[in-house]
């Protein structure tokens, strides 16, 4: 009879590790903007990802962008709550100053509104990124 290892058989796929810094980055990149990177030591693309959503998120205010609040009304405002909400401490923090509760008043405004949602669903990405680093699935 034929010896059947098993360890043979899974050696071709590879364990995916759950350690404490798979949920720390993601959190972490939710709450600041490239603090998932930074955590795991990986300084420029951290500071590239941070200054980039920060500043989206800055010059959508500055063009008196719309910061959509919680609510279960329009298809379209429901979608952008879920692009702003991925900014995570920016939305928090526009929310509790009252940034952006101005209803649009000028094209200006809609553009800036969208680079409010924009920074949101690039902070949702960067999420992502900083858990397949941490799992190891990206070096």
């Amino acid at each position: 009879m034929a010896d059947t290892d098993t360890s043979q058989k899974n050696a071709g796929t590879p364990a995916v590790p759950m350690s404490a810094m798979s949920v720390l980055a993601p959190l972490l990149g939710w709450l600041v903007p490239g603090a998932g990177h930074l955590v795991q030591k990986r300084w420029v693309r951290g500071g590239l990802i941070m200054a980039s959503i920060v500043a989206l998120f800055i010059f959508g205010l500055a063009m008196d962008g719309k910061v959509y609040p919680p609510n279960t009304g329009d298809i379209l405002d429901i979608l952008g709550f879920v692009g702003d909400l991925g900014s995570g401490g920016l939305y928090i923090l526009g929310r509790s100053m009252d940034w952006g509760a101005d209803a649009i008043r000028f094209a200006t405004a809609d553009y800036g509104t969208k680079y409010i949602v924009v920074a949101g669903l690039l902070n949702i990405m960067s999420m992502v990124d900083a858990y397949h680093i941490a799992i190891g699935k990206k070096p």
